[in-house]
């Protein structure tokens, strides 16, 4: 191996764009357009082109992204938000923060994301939303939750932060982005997602005009007109230098995915016979763009195997080891023998390897090798 493997090499990735993302920060820097410049229109219409969505708002970062669309939705103190148990802390965060009630579910043991039937058991006169997040990669099944919040009058958030790229077939042949199917979708581009800037950055999608416009206005300062303040609102802006790297990045995100794909089959290829390991269900109407290769490790062996595994100079991630209603911010919003089997399994049995776009096959070959000698032993 040429260098230590990493769980995401995103100096290698800079080297092979680097005279690119030099020329784009430099330019920015020489027009002196900081804020709002250029460069963040430019990357706004590649990416509505992109995603084939009528409206991008780009923003400061994930998390805002999701806390700007609640705030469009008009959504009253108490109202319940469902989201899935199993997810980052951001997606039911700014749920509480905005004084509403995260209604934490269960999720699918094998895709590890939310569905319709298991949304609907939850679903009370107090709902007002779902967030589905298409977690490490793959899309929940979209047609069916929006079906449901059809039925319910709901609204739908996308949280898209590790699955940028991927595509959903709905049952007519029909195809969408991930991130443009819900009533807004939310996404990071930190610098380790699929798509990701050398900084913060987020941005917000909707092909509702009046939605829109909303969020435009809450993301500066509740403004249409300088200095004219119709609602309030946050302070939200993509970074010019970073909206320039992203526009640049965004030209290689297709080429990115099909070498995380070419990756994750490996994998799959190489643990098919290990019957310790479950490998990442693909989803038969969703493509998968692999922000993480996550499996599940049996019969209790995964924290001895991540150990292993560091031993050998192999990192690993657990993504993630507690579920969010177990999480001290959480508890005012549960009882305290609130308990979701599935979430609390996968809690100790998923284990993600490097995957990454730069990573070379005498890297993969080692970690499979250390993977296999582990259960061999």
């Amino acid at each position: 191996m040429k260098q230590p493997i990493q769980m995401v090499d995103l100096k290698t990735q800079y080297h092979h764009i680097e005279n690119e993302i030099n020329q784009s920060v430099i330019d920015c820097i020489a027009s002196t357009s900081f804020i709002n410049g250029p460069a963040v229109k430019e990357f706004q219409i590649s990416l509505e082109k992109y995603l084939d969505v009528k409206h991008v708002i780009p923003c400061a970062n994930g998390t805002d992204s999701l806390q700007i669309a609640m705030m469009a939705l008009g959504l009253e103190r108490g109202d319940e938000v469902i989201c899935p148990s199993f997810t980052y802390v951001a997606t039911a965060e700014v749920i509480g923060l905005l004084g509403l009630t995260p209604i934490m579910v269960e999720v699918d043991e094998k895709t590890f994301n939310i569905t319709a039937e298991i949304i609907e058991k939850s679903i009370t006169i107090k709902t007002k939303a779902i967030v589905p997040v298409h977690l490490y990669g793959q899309s929940c099944d979209m047609e069916p939750i929006m079906e449901l919040a059809k039925k319910y009058n709901l609204f739908v958030i996308e949280d898209n932060a590790q699955a940028i790229g991927a595509t959903y077939t709905f049952s007519d042949g029909r195809t969408a982005k991930t991130g443009t199917i819900g009533h807004i979708g939310s996404t990071s581009f930190f610098p380790s997602k699929n798509l990701g800037c050398y900084g913060d950055g987020g941005a917000l999608m909707t092909n509702d005009d009046e939605l829109a416009q909303k969020m435009r206005m809450i993301a500066n300062h509740g403004q249409e007109k300088k200095y004219y303040h119709k609602v309030l609102g946050c302070n939200s802006r993509l970074d010019t230098i970073q909206a320039a790297i992203l526009n640049i990045k965004l030209k290689h995100l297709d080429s990115y995915s099909q070498a995380r794909n070419q990756m994750a089959s490996y994998y799959d290829s190489v643990f098919a016979d290990v019957k310790e390991l479950q490998v990442p269900e693909r989803q038969y109407n969703s493509s998968h763009v692999f922000h993480q290769y996550t499996m599940k490790v049996k019969n209790g062996k995964r924290d001895e195997l991540q150990k292993f595994l560091s031993d050998k100079g192999i990192p690993s991630m657990i993504y993630y080891p507690l579920p969010l209603y177990k999480q001290e911010a959480f508890q005012q919003f549960v009882d305290s023998n609130f308990q979701l089997p599935i979430t609390e399994s996968l809690c100790d049995e998923v284990l993600s390897l490097p995957i990454h776009t730069e990573m070379e096959l005498d890297s993969m070959e080692y970690v499979c090798s250390q993977v296999k000698s582990f259960f061999n032993n």
